[in-house]
């Protein structure tokens, strides 16, 4: 029996992966103009892949070519971020109110519990950047409590765009205390096995960070005009 052997990754599909992961994570700001040439640097390959790249992410509507001024960082949409966040309100209220019902023990929420922690700690030190790991963190477990693998799915396609969104808007907005008061109460539903609540403040606490988010999208596409 012969054993099958990786397809080996392409310039091209290297430089889809890592200009993504430096979109998504702010590194090439939204609204930032580059050079093929400067990415390829960045890179460390030819423009040749770069711009298959490039003309890739232009179809996802991450970037867009410009004549003779290279690649446009698009900046994110509130309105799609507003749609986003409706599915990811209603899925992930679902999963709250499931994983409150599966009766989960104390033991088996220590990757919830040890999220909030450390989102406590990020906002003592006004780390936001550790807040936004820790935050991501305690929503990718609670969705994997509510035990739906295709909501897990569904969740993750989104999550990128949600990173994205929360790169760029992560500085102007104001010190998230009430989130991390949310998510010791969704944690607290959950132990205590009340999926109505839990489900309650989890659609709550989805809702108020939609408003915040787009609201600072707002605010910075009206800077840009």
């Amino acid at each position: 029996m012969t054993s099958k052997t990786a397809k080996p990754v392409s310039n091209a599909q290297r430089a889809v992966q890592q200009l993504r992961e430096m979109v998504f994570s702010g590194e090439l700001p939204a609204g930032s103009d580059h050079l093929e040439t400067e990415l390829a640097e960045r890179l460390g390959m030819s423009r040749t892949p770069v711009r298959e790249a490039a003309l890739l992410l232009e179809s996802q509507g991450l970037v867009e070519m410009r004549p003779r001024k290279g690649v446009r960082i698009l900046p994110v949409s509130a309105t799609d971020m507003r749609e986003i966040y409706d599915v990811l309100t209603e899925l992930e209220s679902l999963a709250a109110e499931r994983a409150a019902e599966a009766g989960y023990s104390e033991p088996q929420l220590t990757e919830l519990a040890a999220a909030i922690d450390d989102m406590d700690r990020a906002i003592a030190d006004e780390d936001l950047e550790a807040w936004a790991e820790a935050d991501e963190r305690f929503h990718v477990e609670l969705v994997r409590l509510g035990g739906n693998s295709r909501v897990q799915m569904i969740v993750a396609m989104m999550g990128d765009q949600v990173r994205r969104a929360k790169a760029s808007t992560l500085f102007v907005r104001p010190l998230p205390v009430q989130s991390n008061e949310d998510h010791r109460q969704v944690y607290a539903a959950i132990l205590a096995g009340d999926p109505a609540k839990a489900r309650r403040v989890h659609r709550d606490h989805r809702r108020h960070a939609r408003d915040v988010l787009t609201e600072l999208l707002d605010r910075m596409r009206l800077r840009t005009l």
